[in-house]
């Protein structure tokens, strides 16, 4: 059992080098400082899954006492998703003792990483897709301290448009009063208020741009806000009708102010 043991460990170290070596991974620099700091983060699976289009890096940075959440917009299928999870699996690598997909990482010590992504529902207890991702919600909200990294995606969808806004709003104030290092990707442009209202939270965008009425994505996360979703260039993406798509654009024309 002490060989086992001893060849399990050291199967798991040479992997660590072996992807490291190929992939250019760096050593990550640890403190207990409270800073996440990554220029030039990979996501480790997808960036090997591309074939044909490169993996666009993008930073990071947050702080227990100054810029703490980070609040993402951009439109659907921007890379919203993608990049909250590449955060956290690098700081995930980071703890493991891996080296991590970067250009240079500092990830001082996360007690816990709390996830509140995706949307499904729980018929063997009887609950709807609100009330799953609501119960997520509250455990974070529990359980998340000032060393703790949460990743939130898309938080109230599930409800109605104010009931929805108001509570990501509040989960946002809340995890602020506590202090954790927060990236909150959501559809909610309203949200990006609160970065006037608290001065730990900053406004981020997944860049995208539109050309003769087709949409570009480029992957990159910058500062600032976007105020659209795109949600009709991108069900067109999808493969969803002209006879559906043309009425959608008139419909939203009347419904904009």
């Amino acid at each position: 059992q002490q060989i086992a043991s001893a060849l399990a460990q050291l199967d798991v170290l040479a992997g660590f080098a072996e992807v490291a070596r190929l992939r250019g991974y760096v050593c990550p620099e640890v403190r207990d400082e409270g800073m996440l700091q990554i220029d030039e983060g990979r996501h480790p699976v997808l960036e090997q899954a591309l074939i044909g289009e490169p993996f666009v890096p993008n930073d990071t940075q947050l702080e227990s006492d100054a810029q703490q959440i980070a609040v993402i917009t951009g439109p659907n299928m921007a890379g919203k998703s993608t990049y909250i999870r590449q955060v956290a699996l690098l700081a995930l690598l980071a703890h493991t003792g891996s080296f991590v997909p970067a250009k240079r990482v500092r990830v001082d010590l996360v007690d816990r990483i709390f996830t509140r992504i995706g949307a499904s529902d729980d018929l063997s207890r009887v609950q709807s897709t609100f009330m799953v991702e609501m119960t997520e919600t509250a455990s974070i909200c529990h359980h998340a301290t000032e060393s703790s990294l949460v990743i939130l995606d898309e938080i109230g969808r599930g409800t109605s448009t104010l009931d929805g806004l108001a509570l990501a709003w509040a989960v946002a104030e809340h995890l602020a009063r506590r202090g954790c290092r927060t990236l909150f990707a959501t559809h909610y442009h309203e949200l990006t208020d609160i970065a006037d209202a608290l001065p730990s939270v900053a406004n981020y965008q997944v860049v995208a741009r539109e050309w003769e009425d087709e949409i570009h994505f480029l992957r990159k996360v910058e500062p600032g806000l976007s105020d659209r979703s795109y949600g009709i260039q991108v069900a067109r993406l999808a493969g969803l009708p002209t006879q559906t798509v043309t009425p959608a654009h008139q419909i939203l024309a009347g419904l904009e102010p």
